[in-house]
């Protein structure tokens, strides 16, 4: 398979993949740590209106899910490709998508920073680590 290809679908399995982990974390989430009464999660206009009843715990869980759906889809995308720099490439694919959520959903900004700082090119660099 041409190199060129075989790195374009490493990027698009290791998002697929880091999706998939991202969105299961977040279910899981809502039965560990269930939300403050009255928040309909479904409904992102009751997040944005409720988002002073969340506790830092609130924000334990998507933290987790960014870092994790980014580390597991950059591993994978390692893995398939043999070339530890498409690593970021997964990593800036979540990271615009990190960007996107805090923009539509405000949270406190310590949450906002921690959550782009520590949870997607970090677990790149953590990816490719893990993989050499």
């Amino acid at each position: 398979m041409h190199p060129f290809l075989k790195s374009g679908l490493a990027v698009l399995a290791g998002i697929f993949v880091g999706g998939i982990v991202n969105f299961g974390i977040i279910i899981l989430s809502n039965f560990i740590i269930p939300p403050p009464d009255g928040v309909d999660v479904s409904n992102i206009e009751s997040i944005k209106a409720n988002i002073h009843l969340y506790k830092p715990i609130h924000f334990l869980f998507p933290f987790l899910a960014h870092a994790l759906g980014t580390l597991s889809g950059a591993v994978l995308a390692i893995k398939i490709s043999k070339q530890t720099k498409i690593a970021y490439m997964v990593a800036l694919v979540f990271l615009y998508g990190g960007i996107s959520m805090v923009t539509q959903v405000p949270g406190p900004m310590w949450f906002t920073v921690i959550d782009l700082g520590l949870a997607y090119i970090p677990m790149a660099w953590l990816a490719t680590k893990m993989s050499s």
